[in-house]
């Protein structure tokens, strides 16, 4: 699933009317979007780069076992699915390297700046396949709509076990520390920043016009233009009859604040006026002719210019959300080898833009302050199907990136690779096919993320809600 679309039909929406300029930024509360109340500190800036990898990640073929037992089980079930292991990308101190598509962060692993994160998964509370055999449907054990797309990246996005929940965690986060923006996405409208009372500051991609067509600040020079804007401004600044309409007029003069404020740094590509060249080095790999060529680099690149110009997006905390799909490899999962076909060409988009990303932070002297981290829908079967391809299951491997990371080990417990095992859904042999109950739950792989963001633990209570289920492993360590 991507989504993009929606992402696109906004854009569209608001270049259409300079009096919809407001929706671009949310539905609710719309008043702390007056970016620059608070000043950035630059000596405790932190960023968390949210990257969710749409319709379920193979994760099993992303992080694969470099000892020989193992690879050897592996390479048995896995069959034409299974990666050589001279042909993984080592992540030196561990037993596991990565897909070779993900080459381009080599330089992180070497440095020590991934951390694989195993078996991870939507839970309410620590669960056991005696548990889950057990447990009927609609049971607060069980997470709502397991093994479905969309209620999978719900319940990821969302931080709970229940498809009907609106609020996400990156939002609830964003409320809990007061930060000055809500989160800003890059890749759409995603539930992941959503919270009762605002939606997620969605920017468009590089070179995209943000704000109202035609009353952009350079509009302005022509004196038509400029009657119009002001009329505009005039009629937003009349005290309404009813509190609502005075909320929607608010919204709408800050809409313009914002738009105005950001809308030259969201222009800037590579090579173009007021373009970083610290930024463009690194991202020049997947750049040509001035632009950048894949879909997660183009949205990669808007965050690190958000991130080097915090200073004029404002505060010291900002939580980004990025998106790439195609990751539903049902069929022609690969072609010819194991490190051809879809997902190698899936991941090799992934790799690229997170490794240009990575470089990008590095130089610009923000490695230690940024964070990036992948989310999917879930993980996909261990056992291949008869499309060469794989199909939908539950826990997942997912790599956290950065110069904060404490790399050079592995997090939570990887799966035995047992079809029918401790760790597998299946009982009687036909589901037997490797959908992993997950070990470590999404709660606690955010609340690692959250804490070296700076949450308490009383704003991780009010942040994610199963987390106390947990006990007192409510941290990884990663971070």
């Amino acid at each position: 699933m991507n989504k993009t679309s929606s992402f696109d039909a906004r854009r569209r929406w608001l270049l259409q009317s300079g009096a919809t300029c407001a929706s671009a930024l949310g539905f609710g509360s719309v008043g702390n979007l007056l970016l620059g109340t608070r000043p950035a500190h630059a000596a405790d800036y932190k960023a968390l780069v949210c990257v969710f990898l749409y319709g379920g990640n193979d994760g099993l073929n992303t992080i694969v076992p470099t000892d020989a037992a193992r690879h050897a089980q592996y390479g048995a079930v896995r069959g034409a699915l299974a990666i050589p292991r001279e042909r993984l990308v080592a992540l030196p101190g561990t037993e596991f390297g990565l897909h070779p598509s993900l080459g381009a962060l080599s330089a992180a692993a070497t440095a020590g700046h991934i951390a694989p994160v195993f078996n991870v998964g939507p839970l309410y509370a620590p669960l056991t396949k005696a548990q889950y055999r057990s447990t009927p449907n609609g049971a607060a054990l069980k997470p709502d709509g397991l093994f479905s797309h969309s209620d999978q990246q719900v319940l990821w996005e969302t931080a709970t076990t229940q498809s009907q929940e609106r609020s996400g965690w990156g939002g609830r986060a964003s409320t809990a520390l007061g930060t000055v923006n809500p989160v800003i996405s890059v890749g759409g409208n995603a539930r992941f920043g959503l919270t009762t009372l605002q939606s997620p500051l969605v920017l468009p991609g590089p070179g995209s016009t943000f704000g109202a067509y035609g009353l952009q600040p350079a509009d302005l020079t022509w004196a038509p233009r400029a009657a119009n804007k002001a009329a505009i401004d005039a009629m937003y600044a009349q005290s309404q009859d009813t509190v609502l309409a005075n909320a929607y007029a608010r919204m709408q003069r800050d809409a313009f604040a914002v738009s105005q404020r950001l809308g030259s740094l969201v222009k800037v590509q590579p090579g173009g006026s007021g373009a970083n060249p610290a930024i463009d080095a690194a991202f020049a790999p997947i750049t040509s002719g001035g632009r950048i060529t894949t879909a997660l680099g183009r949205q990669l690149y808007q965050v690190a210019k958000l991130i080097a110009g915090n200073a004029t997006v404002g505060g010291d905390r900002q939580i980004f959300f990025a998106q790439a799909g195609g990751f539903d490899t049902h069929a022609g999962q690969v072609a010819g080898s194991a490190t051809d076909g879809e997902h190698a060409r899936r991941l090799q988009e992934v790799g690229d833009a997170l490794g240009a990303f990575y470089t990008a932070m590095r130089n610009l002297g923000l490695g230690q302050a940024v964070t990036t981290f992948t989310q999917s829908d879930f993980g996909r079967t261990f056992k291949p199907n008869s499309s060469n391809g794989t199909d939908h299951a539950w826990g997942n491997q997912h790599l956290v990136i950065g110069g904060a990371v404490q790399g050079r080990a592995t997090y939570g417990s990887y799966p035995q690779l047992v079809l029918g095992g401790a760790d597998d859904v299946g009982s009687d042999p036909w589901e037997q096919q490797g959908r992993w109950i997950p070990t470590t739950s999404v709660d606690q792989y955010a609340a690692t993320l959250l804490g070296w963001f700076g949450a308490s633990d009383a704003q991780l209570d009010a942040t994610l809600p199963n987390l106390r289920n947990f006990g007192t492993r409510r941290r990884l360590g990663f971070v």
